[in-house]
């Protein structure tokens, strides 16, 4: 059997042991903000642009720190539809304000964690036994 990999990129943003999360509209999880490489692009390159489309801030390129690489099964996809997250840290400036899909933002904790997609749980788990969240 086949696994179907949809690789995206993800921006781990923390304060006070919460996380940055966003709502689609259409959409009944909270996501962790980031979005899928264009051809030829950089993971730092997408990163960049996909929080700018996203959140309306620019990460700083110097300051993106990888996190982590996570997997699990791709939400409201088939069974075997795997979603791979490369995570990372950045400071950006700007000021936080949702445009294009992005419906809500939400600063979560890990009581949400029923709140957000299955690959988010796993990061969600991480963050938390690093006690990075609560």
């Amino acid at each position: 059997m086949t696994h179907k990999i949809i690789d995206k990129l993800a921006w781990i943003e923390l304060k006070d042991k919460s996380i940055l999360s966003t709502k689609s509209y259409g959409k009944n999880k909270y996501y962790i903000p980031g979005g899928k490489r264009e051809a030829g692009e950089t993971d730092e390159q997408a990163l960049i642009r996909e929080i700018q489309e996203e959140l309306s801030v620019t990460i700083d390129p110097g300051t993106l720190d990888y996190v982590g690489t996570f997997e699990a099964q791709a939400h409201g996809h088939t069974e075997g539809i795997i979603v791979k997250m490369d995570c990372y840290s950045g400071q950006y400036s700007g000021e936080l304000k949702a445009s294009s899909e992005i419906e809500e933002i939400r600063w979560l904790n890990y009581s949400d964690k029923d709140k957000v997609s299955e690959v988010d749980k796993i990061i969600f788990d991480s963050l938390h036994e690093n006690n990075l969240l609560d």
